[in-house]
């Protein structure tokens, strides 16, 4: 028998196509309209389409196990508007009600953005429509028919695709491998690695993200960045109706979340439809089409993108207005209680300065500059080469995080489910776990005093939970966050490093972390925040460090600090370089 000769590549500039090993693919429809010249979302708000008897047409074929490689939505069936339907869905949780009669509706070739509070509903909404959830009442319509999806393997042939915000990655495996994981290319029995590398090295370019990605990498050698790049890539593979993005440049630099933003609008020129989860405004307005609004997992509103402005969108979020949503106070600083002496370490270069005692410093600067590896030096997660670190003025050496913990230093790491927290234990074991010897009395916790901790710390943060008992994994993503924070807090440590406190947080979750962090600064404690997002960099610093390529490129104060002056120590130096 002979070998099938592999498919011909697919004119659409973002996907190639497979081996099809005798499977034929639908061929692209010739009567889909172009946008042309128009920005895809204003012609996805215009797009109409003739409706048709849906019972005269075939579904669209599952994926196959053979199958490999990014399938052109152009090369499926044509759809009505609403390609995906959640109606009236409802679906409690150890008597929480997460979501109450939710409807929700994507259309092909537009972006539905849904917004709501960390807790209102969304994370539950996506779990229900990939299957990882089953609603309690309510259905689910795909393509004008209902349908009752087995498990997340059931809805992923069907065309369900979820962007999950902190991916999944194996580390023993390559990135190939793990985008193409369950549709690797084979030769006979065997995988075919040339095939699968070069398919790899071509999607990756075609997707945008040329240069940011080795398909011979391993997982675990990825940074959090090209781990995001890897769980789109994976969205993308067979043919996709539905993609949910869940804050998807949470961890991409600026130039990698562009490359996005163009690759959801080509998804859309091809009648997909896209789902988009952030709490960035700037983003929704950028590529959303209708905006969706949950609260306390309820609809509380829907709108026409360009009918709307940030402010609506946040007081139907919240409840009410954050008008004043960074909380600075002005105090002296008192004592260093950091001190940073010409430190070095593999990744980062003669870095010097000092957090004082009711301060709060921000690490600025793109993403790979050497931030998050300076901190996890300083707490003895990473070996130090040279240089001195001084607590209170007196030398650290710190072998292991326990020796900083001890001093007084802690770090709240960018990557909470795989640094920070134990997921199926519950809420009150992870924020008492700084604490547990002071809780201890000849080796034995004294309960009763570690739940009254962990309540009290619970409520100053607000953290949604039905219970201290409650498994945190259960959690959304901000109160995830919160619980990592008020581990700390209970530590009381002198120095709090906080790297991307507010990743994947909602506003209102916001504004209460932004409090907590200048109440922190106010009763004394040093705190040094490492943030991505400019006017968080401006609303909490009372000086700025900027960092570039592992080195210290300048220093500001809160009021000679401007966008302009971060980006140019950030950017333009390097340019330069």
């Amino acid at each position: 028998m002979s070998a099938a000769p592999p498919c011909a590549r697919s004119s659409t500039p973002y996907v190639t196509t497979s081996p099809c090993r005798r499977r034929r693919l639908p061929k692209p429809r010739s009567s889909r309209r172009k946008t042309g010249s128009r920005s895809w979302a204003a012609a996805a708000r215009r797009r109409t389409r003739s409706s048709f008897n849906r019972a005269n047409t075939a579904r669209s074929p599952a994926i196959a196990p053979s199958q490999g490689g990014f399938v052109a939505a152009s090369q499926l069936q044509d759809t009505d508007e609403a390609v995906l339907v959640l109606d009236n869905v409802s679906k409690g949780f150890s008597g929480v009600q997460a979501l109450d009669a939710v409807t929700l509706r994507a259309r092909a070739g537009e972006v539905l953005a849904l917004m709501g509070e960390n807790g209102a509903g969304k994370s539950t909404l996506l779990k229900i429509m990939s299957a990882a959830h089953a609603a309690d009442s309510g259905r689910i319509v795909l393509d004008g028919n209902e349908v009752s999806f087995a498990s997340p393997v059931d809805a992923r042939r069907n065309g369900i695709r979820v962007v999950a915000q902190e991916p999944e990655i194996m580390g023993n495996l390559s990135v190939a491998e793990n985008v193409y994981v369950g549709a690797l290319p084979r030769n006979g029995r065997l995988v075919d690695r040339a095939r699968l590398f070069e398919m790899a090295r071509s999607d990756i370019e075609r997707a945008g993200f040329s240069g940011l990605l080795d398909p011979r990498a391993y997982g675990r050698d990825l940074s959090p960045a090209q781990r995001q790049i890897v769980e789109i890539l994976r969205a993308l593979v067979g043919k996709p109706r539905v993609i949910a993005f869940d804050e998807p440049t949470s961890s991409l630099s600026d130039h990698e979340a562009e490359a996005l933003f163009h690759l959801i609008g080509r998804l859309c020129e091809d009648g997909i439809a896209v789902i988009y989860v952030s709490h960035r405004m700037k983003e929704i307005f950028r590529v959303a089409t209708r905006v969706l609004v949950l609260r306390d997992g309820r609809v509380v509103g829907e709108r026409p993108a360009d009918e709307t402005d940030d402010s609506e969108l946040v007081r139907m979020m919240v409840g009410r207005d954050l008008s004043t949503l960074f909380h600075h106070t002005s105090h002296e600083p008192g004592r260093p209680i950091l001190s940073l002496r010409n430190l070095t370490s593999a990744d980062v270069h003669d870095v010097s300065f000092d957090v004082h005692a009711g301060e709060v410093v921000v690490l600025a600067g793109l993403v790979g500059a050497g931030r998050t590896e300076l901190a996890r030096a300083i707490i003895g997660d990473l070996p130090v080469t040279g240089g001195t670190i001084l607590v209170d003025g007196e030398e650290m050496k710190p072998t292991s995080p326990r020796d900083a913990i001890r001093a007084g230093l802690c770090l709240a790491p960018e990557e909470r489910k795989t640094q920070a927290l134990l997921m199926k234990r519950s809420v009150k074991d992870n924020i008492s776990l700084a604490i547990v010897g002071q809780l201890s009395r000849w080796h034995v916790i004294r309960r009763r005093q570690e739940r009254e901790v962990a309540a009290r710390h619970a409520r100053r943060l607000s953290v949604r939970t039905p219970n201290l008992d409650n498994e945190v994994s259960k959690l959304s993503g901000g109160n995830q966050q919160k619980v990592v924070l008020a581990r700390w807090l209970a530590r009381r440590s002198k120095l709090l490093i906080l790297d991307e406190p507010t990743r994947g947080v909602d506003v209102g979750a916001k504004a209460d972390i932004y409090a907590i962090i200048d109440q922190l600064a106010a009763e004394g404690a040093a705190v040094l925040v490492i943030s991505s997002e400019l006017p968080e960099v401006l609303g909490l610093a009372d000086r700025i460090v900027v960092m570039q390529r592992g080195r210290v490129s300048g220093e500001l104060g809160r009021d000679e600090a401007s966008e302009e002056n971060i980006l140019g120590l950030s950017i333009l130096e390097e340019e330069a370089a």
